[in-house]
């Protein structure tokens, strides 16, 4: 079985290109690299090409662009991973077991960057509440079956909270696998935005989702509160 390992950015500038040089490891063990642009107006293109498989353009927005990247991709498990992810060489061959075992989807424990102890709780409520409800996070570095993705019709274009609306639907098919490998996911949003803030925010966008407010409208509230200095 083989991976395609799928890349959303935007504006991440060398970022970008970090990024898919730790990811080099999967590539010499045979698995996909695909890296799917939003629009960036600072991508170091030439630098990025020689690592990666495909380098792929799209119109912003993390569905849209995740589901372009599925559209090419020609593994057997599509694995969707943020930039500012760090990831253990290793893991692939977890993820490879557990689907091999039948599992159709999963999510990894995530890990925060930073050092406040404030953070400590965050990522293990995070967690904690991921595995308790079955829906996971794009931080956690979601994975799927090819076959499962292509039966729940990949993500839904929505301008926010696409993770939650898939992992309602691959719920209805089979509950996700719950690995407790960390990835280690960077902390900047909390930090820039302040730690407390963002736990608002955040559980505010979602009790609004949960009671039916339009993705369309909620992005019109998180993107201002995200762009505006701490």
């Amino acid at each position: 079985m083989r991976l395609s390992i799928i890349v959303p950015i935007l504006n991440e500038g060398e970022l970008a290109v970090e990024s898919v040089k730790r990811l080099a490891s999967f590539r010499a063990a045979g698995h996909e690299l695909i890296v799917v642009d939003g629009g960036s107006e600072n991508l170091p293109t030439d630098t990025l090409k020689p690592h990666v498989d495909h380098l792929l353009t799209s119109p912003p927005g993390r569905a849209t662009q995740m589901n372009l990247g599925a559209s090419v991709a020609t593994g057997d498990v599509f694995w969707f991973l943020h930039v500012d992810s760090l990831v253990d060489p290793s893991v692939d061959r977890t993820v490879l077991d557990v689907v091999s075992n039948g599992a159709g989807w999963g999510r990894f424990d995530i890990r925060l960057s930073g050092s406040q102890p404030l953070l400590r709780l965050v990522e293990r409520m995070m967690n904690w509440r991921s595995c308790r409800s079955g829906i996971a996070t794009g931080d956690q570095g979601v994975f799927i079956h090819r076959s499962l993705f292509k039966q729940v019709e990949g993500y839904p274009e929505q301008a926010l909270m696409e993770d939650i609306e898939i992992s309602r639907r691959l719920k209805k098919h089979m509950p996700p696998v719950c690995l407790r490998e960390e990835l280690l996911t960077s902390s900047r949003r909390w930090e820039q935005q302040g730690i407390l803030r963002t736990i608002l925010l955040m559980w505010g966008l979602r009790l609004a989702y949960w009671l039916g407010v339009s993705p369309a409208r909620l992005a019109g509230f998180y993107r201002p509160c995200t762009t505006a200095p701490s």
